[in-house]
């Protein structure tokens, strides 16, 4: 799990002002979507689901339900954030 420090690390060394980003097909809600993100976020979208015992579609889903932005790519971005805020707290 990348930690708070660890994720701005990452981010400010980043060496190109385009990070690379990464799509991935996947069902929720009976629907297949794509969703295209960094793969910093990917990652850690990936632990978060396995901390907590769920598939990725299923913690996709959960987000998608309970988010409150119009992009999925958003809501799972802010889950990230949210998630290494309160790691840190």
């Amino acid at each position: 799990m990348m930690t708070k420090k660890m994720l701005s690390a990452s981010i400010l060394s980043a060496k190109s002002p385009n990070p690379i980003m990464k799509k991935r097909s996947i069902t929720i809600a009976g629907h297949r979507t794509s969703v295209a993100l960094e793969q910093e976020f990917w990652s850690e979208i990936d632990d978060l689901a396995k901390e907590r015992s769920l598939t990725l579609s299923q913690l996709i889903e959960e987000i998608d339900e309970a988010r409150t932005t119009e992009n999925l790519a958003s809501a799972l971005r802010l889950a990230v954030l949210e998630n290494l805020k309160n790691q840190t707290s």
